[in-house]
């Protein structure tokens, strides 16, 4: 074997022993060092570090926020009404290694007890409560005590830190979903026809308040238009009496010039006077005598 053959030969097997020497922990991740199998260093900060190959191991986790979603189950309220909770609950690694400890660092085992715990809970918090006050009442407050009972336990036997609690859905079981709907359905209806008829009691007073109003205002109406038709037809009589007593003698003429006008109007009527009769007292002269 020749100098550059084992020169290249050293540096091949030092590049191997540096490539598992060093390793990188990101700003993202959680780590553990194991010697032999033996937990060395339960905390591996982000950064560059070194390990010695084939003697030391290194685990690494991610240490993001994850979402567990866990299965729906059945939980019954203080009622003894049973529901289908479907729930999911948002954790990170707090220990790292109580978490390795507890999960050998297996994340689908990890979630898997948090989701036993999560259901637990929610049966705990549900069955001190009636249907009205974990459907609407008091949500918030039941999954503020179900975060904060479960980190009491989980971060001390797990590692594990639960962030958030949320209850997706809420549903009846279907034997009985069937009875509620038509319960709701009839006081719903039920409320529809008491707020129908309040409706109609209330047009009918609007209508009739607004039928008085208009006879009342019809009324009056009528009332002014008769007081200023009176005005105009004294107004009107007095204009006749006075222009009649300025010239009597041409205002029976014009009278009988219009009477003369309405009666001739259509050839075709027949009138039947006698010939001294007055009128046709202007027709014989223009005195009408």
């Amino acid at each position: 074997m020749s100098k550059l053959t084992k020169l290249l030969f050293i540096v091949s097997l030092l590049l191997l022993v540096l490539a598992n020497s060093l390793f990188v922990i990101t700003e993202f991740e959680r780590g553990v060092k194991l010697q032999f199998g033996k937990l060395v260093n339960n905390d591996l900060q982000p950064g560059l570090h070194f390990k010695i190959p084939f003697a030391e191991q290194v685990r690494i986790f991610d240490g993001r926020i994850l979402t567990v979603d866990a299965q729906p189950d059945s939980f019954f309220t203080s009622e003894k009404k049973r529901l289908i909770v479907d729930s999911y609950a948002k954790w990170r690694i707090q220990d790292v290694g109580t978490y390795y400890k507890a999960t050998g660092g297996i994340e689908s085992v990890a979630q898997n007890r948090l989701a036993n715990r999560v259901n637990e809970g929610l049966r705990n918090q549900f069955g001190d409560r009636t249907l009205k006050e974990v459907v609407s009442g008091e949500r918030e407050e039941l999954m503020t005590n179900i975060t904060r009972g479960l980190n009491k336990t989980v971060l001390q036997n797990l590692g594990m830190e639960v962030v958030d609690v949320r209850v997706k859905r809420i549903d009846l079981p279907s034997e009985v979903s069937n009875q509620v709907y038509r319960r709701m359905t009839a006081e719903r209806t039920k409320e529809a026809t008491e707020l129908r008829s309040t409706g109609k009691e209330q047009a009918e007073k609007i209508r009739a308040s607004a039928d008085r109003e208009r006879t009342i205002e019809l009324a009056n109406a009528y009332r002014d238009s008769e007081q200023l038709r009176g005005q105009g037809d004294a107004e009107a009589a007095g204009i006749y009496a006075n222009a009649f007593s300025q010239d009597e003698e041409f205002y029976a003429f014009m009278r009988s010039l219009n009477a003369y006008k309405s009666a001739f109007a259509n050839k075709g009527d027949i009138m039947l006077v006698e010939p001294d009769s007055d009128f046709f007292k202007y027709l014989k002269n223009q005195d009408g005598s």
